[in-house]
């Protein structure tokens, strides 16, 4: 097995292989009034369709609003594309503005929260149904809280490199076992990211009176809870989580592996459903 010092070598004497890694950015915002209460309009025609825009559309709510940028393999292209979505939308939004924290602004009643409209198509039809469902499950509240999730790839060239000649099902096994590897680092250090880049210990005190929190929060300006030492509650317990995927126990050493974990999982469900009684 080649060591890791040696795949550093071989990547030293080929830097270019490094080159084509594909990047890309979706981002999250909600759309807010003057006032940065949680507007009510719907989703700005001049945006295009949500159903149908490649690089702008809706999560969730009709407020949501979430920016796709095309695959970059450049930085600063990206951040470019990303800055260019943002101008274009500021120019289609009459006078709003976009939330700029994870954690939801003001909202009075949880009926505020439009489930995003796709159209009368079926696939549209679809995708508003399936929202209403998250609705049900797990509250708006929670799922109009905002993120930024980044893609990464690999190039064919950097596997080359990396692993040489193969044939087709052996470079697809190394590639699959390379990016779990590639998970369980982050796992392992991920936690570092939000640590020294997203901190974020404040929010608006209407979510909390949302939740059932017993937590020890603080108060600063007008409706603003914080607690001293959080980091990010966005990934916290007050956060986007789903406590039954907990009992999941998916893991991340290979494709086989992670699939008899569903397999069984599902396997379960079915032996408990009132359909099989």
């Amino acid at each position: 097995m080649t060591s890791f010092t040696q795949r550093l070598a071989a990547f030293s004497e080929h830097p270019e292989a490094l080159a084509g890694i594909g990047r890309g950015v979706e981002r999250e915002a909600l759309r807010i009034t003057p006032k940065g209460t949680l507007s009510s309009a719907a989703h700005p025609e001049a945006l295009g369709s949500a159903l149908t825009h490649k690089w702008i559309t809706t999560d969730f709510a009709e407020q949501l609003l979430e920016f796709i940028t095309p695959v970059s393999h450049s930085v600063p292209e990206m951040l470019t594309q990303l800055q260019d979505i943002h101008r274009f939308t500021y120019r289609a939004m009459d006078g709003e503005s976009l939330w700029p924290l994870s954690m939801p602004c003001y909202v009075a009643q949880e009926d505020d929260i439009t489930l995003a409209q796709y159209g009368s198509s079926n696939v549209g039809r679809m995708k508003t149904l399936y929202r209403q469902g998250l609705k049900h499950r797990y509250g708006s509240v929670m799922q109009i809280i905002s993120g930024v999730h980044f893609n990464f790839s690999f190039s064919d060239r950097f596997w080359q490199q990396l692993f040489g000649d193969q044939t087709p099902y052996a470079r697809q096994e190394s590639i699959s076992d390379a990016y779990f590897g590639l998970i369980r680092n982050y796992y392992r250090f991920g936690w570092m990211i939000p640590y020294l880049f997203g901190a974020s210990p404040a929010l608006c005190g209407s979510f909390i009176k949302k939740t059932d929190s017993s937590l020890d929060f603080k108060t600063i300006g007008q409706g603003t809870c914080y607690l001293p030492y959080a980091t990010s509650l966005r990934l916290s317990d007050l956060g986007y989580t789903n406590s039954a995927q907990s009992g999941l126990k998916i893991g991340f050493n290979s494709l086989s592996n992670t699939f008899r974990v569903c397999v069984r999982r599902s396997v379960r469900r079915r032996r408990i459903s009132p359909r099989s009684v």
